[in-house]
């Protein structure tokens, strides 16, 4: 999973793109990444790690121009390191940068059929260089000396046909604007906003969230629809059409049960209303299998399971408490790319208070359990700090398969739920009583926010995959490349320079 963001404005957008992409650190952490364009001269700077320490004063000053694009990534399609930091550039055609969020299902088809057939040379193995390729390519096939709004549609149209997944991607085209489109299912979420500029024409931002739109004053005005491309002129002409035949809004429902800010709107979905619909339906459950229940208190994991704990225990009508404090200072251990890690950092990140456990029985909320070693050792934890009883509940269902979308779910061998029960589930974890929410019940607390989508993608739930064919054999492939034993072999031969590297185009 990652960020995005892009900018068109009548002044210098690289301090709005640097507030933006802060806004949406919690979607990536291993590397970030700006663009922009000035005269036609592109500058870009890009490494491993935060926002807050790839960016300097000094590479702020070299990153001007009036619009640009950013980036945030965790490691999906790829191995770690600076070299796989976002954007990616091309040359030719005009000068082309692109920042992805998701997953290409076809991403090795596409990369034989670009050297072969396109005469396209890629650097990497990540998908999002194939993306950009494949965009580049259909625009060069036009054969324009200055690309036209409708001619990026009509690029963007190819791209839909030739490629398959979950993808939303921001890109730069000099002497152009920006260029933003999404899949035509609407599987990875991209907004669009708008605000005065200083001279009094709108000034335009998409971005993966949101909340990326707050922190600089833009207006909302919806969403990217699914299959649709927005074009944004450098002088701050807005177009927009759909580029897909049959698009459906089918969005990934783990955004509204992990990733996203509970402050974000995604597909006119608040997301925190959806959490506390989520936590709601999930003591509807409890009541209805233990309506005497002995629970005294309900403790969430922080933060994201947070909103649906507070009204889970509302609900219920017992008391809520933080018993967790948070290191805010250690990442999210859901993208942490290894195992090890994962586990050494659980103990760092949230420490016990002993007074909300000692001799009672604590009901533990998360928003999900994917591996299940860190509910695990959050469990030995309170009963460490005195609990008489820990029941654990989930405000999502059993995840029992990969994500092929762009979400790092591991190896299906690696999910705790993957051919157990909930029974074994429980005995695996510690606990004393599991719930887990249903999957019905999931999905009506996101329709809510918005009856007219065609439903959600929910394949870490169910097994249905919606876009790519995806078959046994490819899941075996993305298996075998997930496995953390192989990413810690990728992340060992990855690049850590880091530098600012200017590209220039006087197009």
């Amino acid at each position: 999973m990652c960020g995005l963001v892009g900018m068109v404005a009548g002044r210098d957008v690289t301090g709005d793109i640097y507030d933006a992409l802060t806004m949406l650190q919690h979607r990536g952490q291993d590397a970030a990444g700006i663009m922009t364009c000035s005269d036609g001269k592109l500058m870009q700077r890009k490494g491993e790690g935060l926002v807050r320490d790839v960016f300097r004063a000094s590479h702020m000053e070299q990153l001007q121009g009036r619009f640009g694009i950013g980036h945030v990534r965790y490691p999906t399609q790829g191995s770690s390191g600076t070299a796989l930091a976002q954007p990616f550039y091309v040359n030719s055609p005009y000068g082309i940068a692109l920042a992805h969020n998701g997953n290409l299902t076809n991403s090795a088809f596409l990369s034989d059929e670009l050297f072969k057939s396109d005469l396209r040379h890629l650097n990497t193995d990540s998908d999002s260089e194939v993306l950009l390729n494949v965009f580049a390519h259909e625009l060069h096939r036009l054969g324009k000396l200055a690309p036209k709004a409708e001619d990026i549609f009509a690029a963007v149209s190819t791209l839909h046909k030739r490629c398959e997944g979950g993808y939303a991607a921001v890109s730069l085209i000099s002497g152009f604007g920006l260029v933003a489109f999404r899949d035509p299912f609407g599987i990875r979420p991209l907004v669009v906003g708008q605000r005065a500029g200083g001279d009094g024409l709108p000034e335009y931002m998409v971005a993966s969230e949101s909340v990326a739109l707050d922190v600089a004053g833009y207006e909302l005005l919806g969403d990217v629809l699914p299959g649709e491309a927005i074009c944004v002129t450098q002088t701050g002409e807005l177009h927009r059409k759909q580029c897909a035949e049959q698009p459906r809004l089918m969005p990934c429902i783990f955004e509204h049960v992990y990733f996203a800010r509970p402050d974000s709107l995604m597909d006119s979905i608040s997301v925190y209303k959806t959490r506390m619909r989520q936590g709601a339906a999930l003591a509807k459950k409890i009541l209805r299998d233990r309506p005497e229940h002995d629970i005294d208190v309900v403790i969430p994991i922080p933060d994201t399971s947070r909103v649906a704990g507070q009204s889970l225990a509302y609900e219920l009508g017992v008391k809520f408490r933080e018993g967790f404090m948070k290191n805010r200072y250690i990442g999210r251990t859901f993208i942490m790319p290894g195992q090890s890690e994962r586990k050494k950092s659980v103990r760092q990140k949230l420490n016990p208070v002993p007074l909300e456990f000692k001799d009672k029985t604590v009901l533990l909320v998360d928003d999900s359990i994917v591996r299940g070693t860190t509910c695990g050792q959050i469990i030995q934890m309170a009963r460490d700090a005195g609990a008489r009883r820990v029941y654990f509940a989930s405000a999502a269902p059993p995840v029992r398969f990969p994500n092929v979308y762009g979400i790092d779910m591991p190896a299906a061998t690696e999910l705790i739920a993957h051919g157990r029960s909930v029974e074994e589930i429980k005995e695996e974890i510690g606990a004393d009583w599991l719930v887990y929410q249903d999957l019905s019940d999931l999905i009506e607390c996101s329709r809510e926010g918005n009856p007219d989508v065609d439903g959600f993608e929910s394949s870490v739930f169910d097994g249905q995959y919606l876009a790519g064919n995806i078959d046994e054999t490819y899941l075996q492939a993305i298996e075998a490349t997930r496995a953390d034993a192989a990413k810690g072999k990728a992340r060992s031969l990855g690049v850590s320079d880091g530098a600012v590297v200017g590209l220039h185009n006087d197009g």
